[in-house]
């Protein structure tokens, strides 16, 4: 049994806000044992997996650890809505602050990418990707666990480990990156040769990019205006 399985049946148990002993008069098993599994220490069967998956209502997948989906769902490519997809999730009401912000990250994401699709290199799609995602990881996370009472089960990293342990993971994909951009290769991944990095320039990303290249444009400005130092400070 990995390890997946003991720290997922502890967090549902929690969120189901159950004692221990409670848990294991439900699952019909000794609170001793359930706490053993609960540690890790003793792996349990088919049987006890099942009957804890009904339990919590979750997949058998999702207490092993194979699928983030409680429900034990798969997601493809084409199960994957588009960014300005209709709906209640894609409504920002209130301040026009984080549509302006949307935007200009979404727009500039779709160039980011189309460039990438160019120089057709999986190694370095992967690496960028990687280095966006933990972006993103690391934003909601902090949001989410602002407020202490909303359960960590969605994580598998423990809070005190998430901040730095996703900075080293997210360092090493940029260093990933850079590597593979620059020609060389690192580890099992080839690097680019020169003639598949695209040329590029502000006049021609503003043509290839009409509708986009403005937001990328405000991004770097914005971006770039964080980076000054304060004159004033010593």
């Amino acid at each position: 049994m990995n390890n997946s399985f003991s720290r997922i049946i502890t967090l549902l148990r929690k969120e189901r806000g159950l004692s221990q002993k409670k848990a294991a008069e439900e699952l019909d098993v000794s609170q001793a044992l359930l706490s053993h599994y609960e540690k890790g220490i003793r792996e349990c069967g088919l049987d006890f997996v099942v009957k804890a998956a009904e339990f919590y209502d979750v997949s058998c997948d999702y207490l092993l650890g194979r699928t983030p989906h409680r429900s034990g769902a798969t997601i493809t490519v084409d199960d994957i809505p588009e960014p300005d997809s209709m709906g209640k999730e894609n409504i920002l009401k209130g301040s026009l602050l984080p549509v302006l912000n949307k935007k200009l990250i979404a727009n500039s994401l779709n160039i980011i990418y189309s460039i990438l699709q160019q120089c057709g290199s999986k190694a370095l799609t992967t690496e960028i990707s990687s280095y966006l995602n933990i972006s993103i990881y690391k934003s909601f996370r902090l949001l989410y666990s602002a407020n202490s009472k909303n359960p960590q089960g969605l994580f598998s990293v423990p809070l005190k480990l998430s901040d730095g342990r996703s900075s080293a993971a997210q360092q090493i994909a940029l260093a990933n990156a850079a590597c593979v951009a620059g020609g060389d290769d690192v580890e099992e991944m080839e690097g680019l040769e020169k003639e598949k990095m695209p040329t590029l320039s502000p006049e021609k990303i503003s043509a290839e990019y009409p509708l986009f290249s403005s937001s990328l444009f405000n991004l770097i400005q914005n971006s770039e205006a964080l980076m000054k130092v304060n004159k004033q400070s010593k």
